[in-house]
């Protein structure tokens, strides 16, 4: 287990009373990742991804946009008490190979009593980032995406498309996708969810709805003991959408913040990631500032 050693974070404004996450994230280790209310870890790996890459460079990229971001939310008041880990090292091999190392790593970061914030990266280490907290108790995801990523497992092995695949056959108790499109997912694939006694949200049905939506969502998830929260950030509408799989018909960024919010509220939340942030693919940095938004809208959320 290795991580590349976090840079020094530091504020964007000359305004002595612009606080920014660039001020209250500290780099750390994790030895000492438990005296902060929650980590980032950098997970700089797109070697899964079935069409376009690029979701290597989004940890660096969602740090950098993050830095800048104020750090005070009107109803959540100020955030802090965050840690940065840095990136995991992710070595040479196969994607089950790579998936493997970081469970190693992801393991020793649940154990610590901190929130693990994790920033990919491309979606097939959704599982690595969940498969630790099977271990100890009934656990549900809620993956905020276009797709279902339910995929089943190749012979030439894992890709991003398999993550939920993979979890279900680990033990999964609950899965539920928030902002799912039509047209965008197999029959095959629902009904392996709704065989599953998993929910579909669709995109529409959030736009019309956030607070409804995500009680749907927690309606299915009401057995589990823990939570965990996954952002695809391809369930943004492709206008906002640096990423390998942008499809109109998604989320305004505005409605993600909200559900994400109102999900990380559950005290139940044991883990949170954004992942396939593609900077090579952005324009105008529009994806990348979404996914650093989302990732402040999430500890705001949960630390209120």
């Amino acid at each position: 287990m290795s991580f590349a050693e976090p840079e020094h974070w530091q504020g964007t404004s000359s305004d002595p009373s612009d606080e920014q996450f660039g001020h209250v994230v500290e780099a750390t280790s994790l030895d000492k990742a438990s005296e902060y209310d929650a980590v980032l870890v950098g997970e700089p790996y797109d070697g899964a991804v079935i069409s376009r890459k690029g979701a290597a460079d989004g940890p660096a990229a969602i740090r950098a946009a993050l830095a800048g971001i104020k750090s005070h939310h009107f109803d959540a008041g100020p955030v802090s008490s965050i840690g940065d880990l840095g990136d995991v090292v992710i070595p040479d091999g196969s994607v089950a190979e790579v998936q493997d190392a970081v469970r190693a790593t992801t393991a020793e970061i649940h154990a610590q009593d901190t929130m693990p914030v994790f920033l990919g990266g491309d979606n097939s280490l959704t599982f690595p980032n969940v498969a630790p907290l099977l271990e100890s108790g009934s656990v549900g995801v809620i993956n905020f995406d276009a797709h279902l990523d339910v995929r089943e497992v190749p012979e030439s092995g894992p890709t991003s498309g398999t993550p939920y695949r993979q979890l279900h056959d680990a033990g999964l108790a609950g899965y539920a996708c928030v902002g799912a499109r039509h047209f965008e997912t197999s029959t095959a694939y629902h009904d392996f969810v709704l065989d599953n006694e998993g929910e579909v949200v669709t995109a529409e049905e959030v736009s019309d709805d956030a607070v409804a939506a995500i009680d749907s969502a927690l309606s299915a998830l009401e057995h589990v003991d823990t939570l965990y929260l996954s952002v695809d950030i391809d369930v943004l509408d492709a206008v906002y959408c640096g990423a390998s799989a942008p499809t109109p018909g998604g989320l305004s960024p505005g409605d993600l913040f909200r559900a994400v919010r109102l999900a990380a509220s559950d005290d139940r939340v044991a883990g949170f990631e954004v992942v396939e942030c593609a900077p090579p693919l952005d324009e105008h940095n529009r994806t990348v500032d979404a996914a650093a938004r989302t990732v402040a809208q999430f500890l705001a959320g949960w630390s209120a």
